[in-house]
C-alpha cells in the first residue's frame, strides 16, 4: 500500500524537542510504514512546523493533504505520530476524520501502532472524546502558560518577546552541573535604537507625519524592527503610543483565543491588566513626549466633524494645514490644466513694493518638463540625441490665487451649501428609494446571490476532488468576497426600507441644516478643514480653462459637486443625482 505522512508541532507543545520536531516525526513514521511493509509517497510527506494545532486557515501542510484527497485519494495510509497531530479543535479534527475516510484512506498513530476508526458510533464518540481531551490540554497549557507570564510581568521580569529599543538581558545562576541557567530576563535600553525611538518622537513632535517618517528612516538606511518588512506607518505609529518608553510598564492588554479555525488577538479589559512605573526603562524624556502626543492632539483637532461629533473627513495624512511639506492653500492638489490634463500648484511672486502676491500655475509648464517626439516619453534620457523636444504643456496662464478663492466659494455656499438645493437632492433621493423599481434592484441582487453560492458550492466540490488548489481558491475568494457585498447590499435594502416608511424628515433636515452653517463657514477659515469639505464635495479635480485675447488673460473653471457622500450615513442612500 502507499502510505502518506502528516507531521505537525507547535511552538507551545508541552513535550520534549525530539518529540516536537517535524523531522523526527517523519522519520519515526517512516520506521513505523517500513515494518508495516508500506511503500512511503515522497510527495505525499506533508509537515507544518511550528504552527498551533487551533489554526487551520494558515496550515499550509495540512490544506495540501486535504486538497490531495480528493474522492479517492493516490495513497491508502495516513500515518501520523497521535490524532492531535491533525489538531486540536472539537469541530475541525472529526471533520478532517470524515474526509479522510471518505477518501478511503485509513489513519494509524505509530506511537500506540492503533488505527483511528470511525465505522461505528462507538470509534466516532472514541474520536470526539480524543478530540476534546487534546482540546483540554491545549487550554490548560495555555492557561498554565498565561500565569506564568503573568507572575514574571509582577516581578517585573520580561514576559513577552522583544520590543524595539531594548535587550533582553538573561539573569543567571550556576546550576548543580556547573553550568550556567537562566532565573528570569530583564530589559535593558539598546542605545542604538532608543536614538532612533527618540528621532521619531522628536519629528513627530516637529510636525511630520507617520508615513513621511518611515520613508525617511528608510531612505537613511536604519535597520527596522523586523528587517525583511522594512518601516511603515503603522510601525511608527504603535511606536509612538508606546508607553514603555515613557517608563510606563504594562502587561496584559491583549490575549490569544481561537476563532473559526484560527488564532486571534482579543482585548483584555483595562481591570485585569498589570501596569507598573520603571524610570530605568524611560527612552524618551517627558517633555519630548508631551511635545509629541500635543502635535497629535492638535491634529485630531482639524479632522471634520458634522453637528453631533460624527467624523466626517480627516486632513492628509492626518497632519493639519502648515506642517512641513504638507499643502497649506485650499485648492492645492485640486486644480487640473485642461492642456495637459496635470495639476497646478502655488507659487509666490513679490512686486517691486515688496508685497507678496499668491498665484497657482501649470506644474508641467513651471518644471519645463518635455516629452520626446519620437518616443512620447516624458523626460525621455535620449533628449540630448534629439533635435525635437517639445514643453509638454504651453499653459503659462497663472490665476490669482484670492480671486480663484473666494469665486469657488461663494459658487458652493450659493449653488451647492443650500438648503434649498439639499432639499431638493434629499426629496429626489428619497423619491428613488420609494420608486416601484427597488422591489426590483432587491430581486436582482438575490438573483445574484443565489448564482455565487451555487458556484462557491461547486469551487468547493472541486477542492475535495483534488483541482488545482492556487487557482480554485482565488476564484473562491473572489465569489466569498462579492457574496459579503451582496448580503451587505440586501440588508441595506432591508434596513432602508424600514428606514424610508420610518424617516423623520424634519430632523435630517435640520441636521443637514446645522451641518451645512458649519460648513459654509469653515469654508473661509483654516485651509486644513476646508479641504476636508471639497473633498467631500467635489466630484474629480476643478478642470481650468485658460483663455487668452490679446491682453485679455482669463481662467474659466469647471467642476462637479454631488451630495452623495454627505447623505450616505445620514439618510442610508447611496446614489443620488449631483446637483445641477
Amino acid at each position: 500500500m502507499i502510505a502518506a505522512i502528516y507531521a505537525r508541532k507547535s511552538t507551545d507543545q508541552n513535550v520534549s524537542d525530539d518529540e516536537k520536531s517535524v523531522a523526527r516525526q517523519v522519520e519515526r513514521a517512516r520506521a513505523y510504514a517500513e515494518r508495516k511493509a508500506w511503500t512511503v509517497a515522497e510527495e505525499h510527506v506533508y509537515v507544518d512546523d511550528g504552527i498551533s494545532g487551533a489554526e487551520y486557515l494558515k496550515r499550509p501542510g495540512y490544506l495540501a493533504l486535504m486538497n490531495a484527497l480528493g474522492r479517492r485519494a493516490p495513497f491508502q495510509v495516513l500515518v501520523v505520530m497521535e490524532q492531535s497531530r491533525l489538531g486540536r479543535s472539537l469541530d475541525e479534527v472529526p471533520y478532517a476524520l470524515k474526509r479522510i475516510g471518505d477518501a478511503a484512506v485509513q489513519v494509524f498513530c505509530y506511537l500506540t501502532d492503533t488505527e483511528i476508526k470511525r465505522e461505528t458510533l462507538v470509534d466516532q464518540f472514541t474520536n470526539h472524546t480524543m478530540a476534546f481531551v487534546d482540546v483540554m490540554h491545549r487550554e490548560q497549557s495555555r492557561q498554565r502558560t498565561r500565569d506564568a507570564m503573568r507572575r514574571q510581568a509582577e516581578r517585573g521580569h520580561v514576559a513577552g518577546g522583544l520590543v524595539y529599543g531594548y535587550v533582553n538581558h538573561e539573569i543567571t545562576h550556576l546550576g548543580r552541573d556547573g553550568q550556567p541557567a537562566r532565573n528570569y530576563v530583564e530589559l535593558r535600553i539598546y542605545e542604538a535604537q532608543a536614538a532612533v525611538v527618540r528621532r521619531i518622537f522628536a519629528e513627530i513632535a516637529a510636525g511630520r507625519g507617520f508615513i513621511s517618517i518611515a520613508k525617511g528612516l528608510t531612505a537613511d538606511g536604519i535597520p527596522a524592527p523586523r528587517a525583511h518588512r522594512g518601516w511603515a506607518g503603522s510601525g511608527v505609529r504603535e511606536m509612538v503610543f508606546r508607553g514603555l518608553y515613557r517608563g510606563h510598564v504594562t502587561y496584559g492588554k491583549t490575549r490569544r483565543e481561537d476563532r473559526n479555525g484560527t488564532t486571534i488577538k482579543v482585548k483584555v479589559p483595562e481591570s485585569d491588566w498589570i501596569t507598573r512605573e520603571d524610570p530605568a526603562l524611560r527612552i524618551v524624556d517627558e517633555g519630548l513626549w508631551q511635545a509629541a502626543h500635543a502635535r497629535l492632539g492638535r491634529t485630531r483637532a482639524t479632522y471634520l466633524r458634522g453637528p453631533k461629533g460624527r467624523l466626517w473627513s480627516r486632513p492628509e495624512s492626518g497632519l493639519e494645514a502648515g506642517a512641513p511639506g504638507l499643502p497649506k492653500y485650499l485648492l492645492a492638489g485640486f486644480l487640473e490644466c485642461v492642456v495637459c490634463h496635470g495639476g497646478m500648484h502655488a507659487t509666490k511672486r513679490t512686486s517691486q513694493r515688496g508685497a507678496p502676491a499668491y498665484y497657482y500655475v501649470c506644474r508641467e509648464h513651471r518644471n519645463r518638463a518635455y516629452v520626446c517626439v519620437e518616443h512620447r516619453v516624458q523626460n525621455c534620457p535620449c533628449r540630448g540625441r534629439l533635435p525635437s523636444v517639445a514643453n509638454l504643456c504651453a499653459n503659462s496662464l497663472s490665476a490669482p490665487m484670492a480671486d480663484l478663492h473666494g469665486d469657488l466659494i461663494a459658487k458652493l455656499k450659493s449653488d451647492v451649501l443650500s438648503p434649498k438645493v439639499l432639499g431638493a437632492v434629499l426629496d429626489r433621493a428619497l423619491e428613488l428609494e420609494r420608486s416601484p423599481e427597488a422591489p426590483d434592484r432587491r430581486a436582482r441582487l438575490a438573483d445574484e446571490l443565489a448564482r455565487l453560492e451555487r458556484e462557491i458550492a461547486r469551487y468547493t466540490d472541486a477542492i475535495a476532488q483534488g483541482g488545482s488548489l492556487p487557482s480554485i481558491l482565488a476564484a473562491l475568494h473572489e465569489r466569498e468576497g462579492r457574496r459579503q457585498e451582496i448580503q451587505a447590499q440586501l440588508e441595506h435594502q432591508d434596513g432602508l426600507g424600514l428606514a424610508v416608511r420610518a424617516f423623520d424628515s424634519k430632523a435630517v433636515r435640520r441636521e443637514l441644516r446645522d451641518l451645512l452653517t458649519d460648513w459654509q463657514g469653515l469654508l473661509e477659515g483654516e485651509p486644513a478643514q476646508a479641504r476636508q469639505i471639497l473633498r467631500k464635495l467635489l466630484e474629480g479635480r476643478v478642470v481650468m480653462q485658460p483663455h487668452v485675447n490679446g491682453r485679455e488673460r482669463t481662467y474659466e473653471w469647471t467642476v462637479t459637486a454631488t451630495y452623495g457622500r454627505i447623505l450616505t450615513g445620514v439618510v442610508g442612500v447611496t446614489a443620488v443625482v449631483p446637483p445641477g
